[in-house]
């Protein structure tokens, strides 16, 4: 078919309307930045850690993420519902990479575009004033000088780590650091003094592929008494929206074993020294299998690990098919610097509804400071029924080895199941690990806690919304008193 000449000037207008369009896009993709929730995580996390990880499996948007931000604080476009970090002025920026070439690649490429397409990356074409090419990989930038909104300039480096500890002396940051892909222990924390005068933000994104290193282990187990000012999110191809399933399992299917769960979950390379060598697939479950929920026949329990004001406070909650032998754990809680009220208060509101009882560890018969009294027994005055004594085997032993076997057996031949929501419960699975032959007792209270129920499955009790409170499951065999008299 012809078109008339009017039909061709109108084909035409559109035509320059769309290329206009795709022209915006690509010179403006920081405006249509539209991050996911673990990315808001991240952002957000700003406003009160200077030092922060993005640990994620690959592919899944962790250097689109920092370099949204670093190019936000740059140029000073921060959108609106921000509720991270804020810099109202013009800044001074590092941003790196293990090579020059992974540099350019990586965060040059989402910062600025592929190659020379400048423009094209975070930072909008005319936010660019100027950019001086560097030495050695070719198209590799040094420098970038960005508009702010202020009217006055900030200013981005490129750096890598191949280069040495030497080149990353000298400059105060007022802008942050950007380490992409995790750093040696020298070049991170020189990157730190950088910024030591201003209290600049350090963003870290990788994969942890080299393990429990000494950067990785800063975030996920730092030493006694540090740690206050960093945070870290963990992001697996499941938080990442642009992935289908079908897409996830040709993925997952890609990679040896030893690199799986680094690559598609972000949990560092453990090896041997991972205490529960078992995959998530094989315990979650979801509500959608329990249709109904869970039937009254299934029976209560809860366990609770104690702990001091600035160490978090955790408990797991679950329901016990005593005739198919399978626990699952349907609730978990995890807090730190709160006062106890507000851990009693947590725990009521989850257990005296059905009558939970609740195991604890050795340790609650150590006398609180304040009162004097055993903490357990604090915790039973607040209204909720905690056991008669501390959680033990059967043979009256609290060996940690012998409940983590019951955990691996009931894992291994599916009899402990849980609730695949319960993020915080698998984070504390993915990373429980052992170092030199010993548990490393980081970040490890709901592990505890799920350690105490699964010994104490004998005390579990019929649900019950009664004054009275449910029947015992069983009782104390010395001297035939309940188990919470």
């Amino acid at each position: 078919m012809q078109l008339t000449e009017t039909q061709q000037e109108k084909l035409g207008e559109l035509q320059h309307t769309m290329a206009l369009l795709e022209q915006f896009v690509d010179h403006n993709i920081l405006a249509l930045y539209k991050p996911y929730p673990k990315q808001m995580d991240f952002h957000s996390a700003g406003k009160f850690y200077r030092e922060r990880a993005l640990i994620a499996a690959n592919q899944v948007g962790k250097t689109w993420c920092a370099g949204g931000e670093v190019a936000i604080h740059m140029t000073g476009r921060y959108p609106e519902g921000w509720d991270g970090y804020i810099n109202p002025k013009a800044n001074k920026w590092w941003a790196s990479g293990v090579t020059g070439e992974s540099t350019r690649d990586n965060p040059q490429r989402i910062l600025m575009g592929q190659k020379r397409e400048y423009g094209t990356g975070m930072i909008p074409l005319e936010c660019i004033e100027d950019v001086q090419l560097a030495r050695g990989a070719p198209d590799l930038l040094d420098s970038v000088v960005v508009k702010h909104e202020s009217g006055k300039h900030s200013f981005l480096w490129f750096k890598s780590y191949e280069k040495g500890r030497e080149k990353w002396q000298g400059e105060t940051l007022d802008g942050g650091i950007w380490f992409d892909e995790e750093p040696p222990l020298e070049i991170y924390t020189e990157g730190l003094t950088r910024t030591n005068t201003t209290m600049a933000p350090i963003l870290m994104t990788l994969t942890p592929l080299l393990g429990m290193s000494h950067v990785v282990m800063r975030f996920l187990s730092p030493k006694a008494g540090t740690g206050e000012d960093r945070y870290h999110v963990i992001m697996t191809l499941e938080d990442a929206a642009h992935y289908t399933a079908e897409m996830r399992k040709t993925i997952e299917a890609q990679y040896p074993e030893w690199e799986l769960e680094a690559r598609t979950k972000g949990i560092p390379m453990l090896g041997s020294g991972r205490v529960f060598p078992i995959g998530e697939d094989q315990i979650k479950y979801t509500h959608d299998q329990l249709k109904g929920g869970f039937p009254d026949h299934f029976r209560c329990i809860a366990a609770v690990d104690f702990s001091e004001w600035d160490h978090p406070t955790a408990g797991v909650w679950a329901r016990y098919d005593m005739d198919s032998d399978v626990v699952y754990i349907h609730d978990v809680y995890r807090q730190s610097k709160v006062t106890a009220a507000t851990h009693h208060a947590a725990f009521l509101a989850r257990s005296k509804p059905k009558g939970y009882p609740i195991a604890w560890p050795h340790d609650g018969h150590k006398h609180d400071k304040n009162s004097g009294k055993p903490v357990s027994e604090i915790w039973r005055k607040a209204g909720l029924r905690m056991m008669k004594d501390h959680a033990q085997h059967k043979d009256g032993g609290i060996s940690v080895q012998a409940g983590l076997d019951i955990m691996i057996d009931r894992m291994e031949t599916g009899r402990l199941k849980v609730a695949a929501h319960l993020n915080d419960w698998f984070e504390e699975f993915r990373l429980y690990h052992r170092k030199d032959g010993k548990i490393v007792k980081e970040r490890d209270d709901l592990m505890d806690a799920s350690r105490y129920l699964a010994m104490s499955l004998h005390h579990a009790r019929r649900p019950s919304s009664s004054s009275n409170g449910p029947a015992s499951a069983t009782t104390m065999s010395d001297g035939g008193f309940n188990v919470l008299d």
